[in-house]
Formats: C-alpha cells, sequence, structure tokens
C-alpha cells in the first residue's frame, strides 16, 4: 500500500491508477469515509484514460489513526502532501460532502498558489458553513451537530447503520429502492476510522467559515448538488457556492439525495466527465 508522510508525521494512505502521463483527477472523500467511496468514479475515469488519485483523510480508512489536526486546515496540507509527494499538475480536484470542503481549503490555500489546479468540482458540499451563524442565518442549529456527537459517542456501530440506511441515500424516503450492500459498505468504511477523528470531524465539516476559500477559487468550478439533499441542504450550501464562487457552474438534480455520487452514478459521472473535457 503506498503512503506519504505529512511535516507533521501523520501517515496518510492513498491510490493512484493509470497512466502517469495523463491528466490527473484527484478525488476526496466526505465524512466518515475513505477513498472507498470513490471507487465507481476511479474506475470510470480510469476506463477513459486519465489518472485517478484519492486518499483517506488523516483519522480515516488506513490513513494513521492520529490523536491531533482534525480540521479542515490539516485536510487541506494533507491533500497537498499528496498531491506534491506524486507531483500532480494541471489536476481535477472533486470533493464531496466535507470532501468538498476539503478542496475548497486545498485549492485556495495550497493548489492555486503552487499552479497545480485545473478545474475543481464541488459535490454535494459543505462550505460555505453548516452552522447557523450571524452572517449565514439559513444554516442549522448547534443543537443538530451535538446531536450528531452524542449519536456517535453512544454506539458509533449503530449511529454510522442508521446515517446510511437513512438520510445519507435518502433510503428513509417512501418508495425507496434500499440497497443493503451499498449501506454495509458505507458502515464498513466508518468503522476503519478512529472514533475521535469523527467525533472532531463533526466540528470541522460545520463550524468552518469558507467564505475566504471559495472567493479565492478563481479556476471553473462545478457545483453539483441534489435538492433532497437530507444532510447538506442545498439552498444553504451548492445555491451560496454559486454564488460566492468567482466561476461556477451550478446544477441542481431533482430528487436526488446526498449521496448521488452512489445512487445516481451514471448520470453524475458523465457530467462530471463533461466537465473536465469542456
Amino acid at each position: 500500500m503506498s503512503y506519504v508522510t505529512t511535516k507533521d508525521g501523520t501517515q496518510i494512505f492513498y491510490k493512484d491508477w493509470g497512466p502517469k502521463d495523463a491528466q490527473p483527477i484527484v478525488f476526496h472523500h466526505g465524512w466518515p469515509l475513505s477513498a472507498d467511496d470513490w471507487d465507481t468514479q476511479m474506475l470510470f475515469f480510469l476506463a477513459n484514460g486519465y489518472r485517478v488519485v484519492a486518499h483517506d483523510r488523516r483519522g480515516h480508512g488506513r490513513s494513521a489513526q492520529v490523536s491531533d489536526g482534525h480540521d479542515m486546515a490539516h485536510y487541506a496540507a494533507d491533500a497537498a502532501a499528496v498531491v506534491d509527494h506524486l507531483d500532480l499538475r494541471d489536476a481535477v480536484h472533486i470533493g464531496h460532502s466535507t470532501g468538498g470542503g476539503q478542496v475548497a481549503a486545498y485549492v485556495a490555500r495550497h493548489g492555486l498558489p503552487a499552479g497545480r489546479v485545473a478545474k475543481a468540482v464541488l459535490v454535494s458540499a459543505v462550505p460555505p458553513i453548516m452552522l447557523k451563524t450571524e452572517r449565514y442565518q439559513g444554516g442549522l442549529p448547534i443543537e443538530v451537530f451535538d446531536g450528531l456527537r452524542a449519536g456517535l459517542a453512544a454506539n458509533r456501530a449503530q449511529f454510522f447503520r442508521g446515517v446510511a440506511a437513512g438520510p445519507f441515500y435518502g433510503f428513509n424516503r417512501p418508495g425507496a429502492k434500499v440497497d443493503e450492500g451499498v449501506i454495509d459498505n458505507w458502515w464498513r468504511q466508518g468503522m476503519m476510522g478512529s472514533a475521535k477523528a469523527h467525533y472532531e470531524g463533526i466540528k470541522a465539516f460545520s463550524e468552518t467559515d469558507q467564505t475566504d476559500d471559495l472567493k479565492a477559487i478563481t479556476v471553473p468550478t462545478l457545483v453539483l448538488h441534489g435538492d433532497d439533499d437530507q444532510i447538506v441542504p442545498y439552498k444553504n450550501a451548492g445555491v451560496l457556492q454559486a454564488e460566492i464562487l468567482p466561476n461556477a457552474t451550478l446544477k441542481i438534480y431533482e430528487g436526488f439525495p446526498h449521496g448521488m455520487l452512489t445512487t445516481h452514478a451514471d448520470i453524475l459521472n458523465a457530467d462530471l466527465l463533461a466537465f473536465v473535457k469542456a
């Protein structure tokens, strides 16, 4: 397995598939998952001739279960360590959910200053901020995130099962076609990681105001969101991202859930490829 060691000594696991001279597509996963959540997209882009790269966030998947650094600044720096180690240039960075926040932080703080980024994609992503604040009155109250922390601390295994079997993929909607394999895979990925990383990651994805990151991203950026996203409401995320980003294209999918990259992979993959090629 492949690892890179960051400046603070954290070992980060990554996958690097495809021709080394092809344009790289870099995938950033959501909470509390791993690079495996991108398997469908990685195989799709690999088949279309691209180099595909994904890493496990610190404390997630196969990366080191370190005690500290579970915040957006470290997430972005860790992504930069992988990119720099592989010397990726002209890359397209695609992030889902918390991974979208990671993309925004990486591109704004590391990728663009180093001239390594061609485009960015935010899918069901958390910026500018999920928490209700004076600046963003449409956000969610802190009690929502306190509830997530309480559920995780009390029984992480059951809590994760409930998220995957319920709102993440919209399996709690009337008439939804429930996929047990998808639920099991979400649970598997989550339980591979560190409870401490997941607990502290809730603060990272909910309370980090990334307005300035979004304003700094000048490359073409595709914003994708489902209007039935029960995890990250699209009006407080995707719509605002498109308003703040200097060079954004917004697409809202009617009836699609937070985990639409899995439930509607054929549609999302085609739209991602079209944007990359454009």
